[in-house]
């Protein structure tokens, strides 16, 4: 699995929040610097994402339909990884939400009100990760490793 591999939605959610970001960095002024201060925690933490803590929720809808096969096992040594990595990507999400505090405070300062929600979405979205997307790439694995007789 890739980052070709990742859903869909997720893949264009990333992408657009990207694209955004990368928009905010080139405002100047503190909402431009409070930008970039978000960038340079958030953009790393998504490759880890990208890279190991989302591809394993590409294969939801096949568990979901009772599809179990033995190429699936590929995805453990992902969630294995993401549950020994756990620690650290709820750090940076720490680390990020305190830079996205920081751009949302220069963007409602500067009346940027667009990036001021920019800034709230990116909070839902790190949430979403934390409360849903984390747990269920992890849930992938260890329903494999019950399917497949690896537990």
């Amino acid at each position: 699995m890739a980052k070709a591999d990742l859903p869909g939605v997720l893949r264009t959610a990333h992408e657009e929040l990207h694209d955004e970001m990368v928009a905010a960095t080139r405002l100047g002024g503190q909402t431009g610097a409070a930008a970039q201060a978000v960038v340079r925690v958030l953009f790393p933490h998504i490759l880890l994402e990208e890279e190991f803590g989302i591809p394993p929720l590409s294969l939801l809808p096949r568990l979901a339909r009772g599809e179990i096969s033995a190429d699936m096992a590929s995805v453990l040594r992902w969630t294995e990884l993401l549950k020994a990595e756990l620690p650290r990507m709820l750090d940076e999400h720490k680390q990020i939400v305190e830079a996205l505090k920081g751009f949302l405070r220069a963007a409602t300062a500067e009346q940027h009100s667009g990036y001021a929600r920019l800034a709230e979405k990116l909070s839902v979205h790190v949430q979403l990760e934390e409360e849903v997307l984390y747990p269920a790439s992890i849930v992938v694995g260890e329903y494999l490793k019950l399917k497949l007789g690896r537990a």
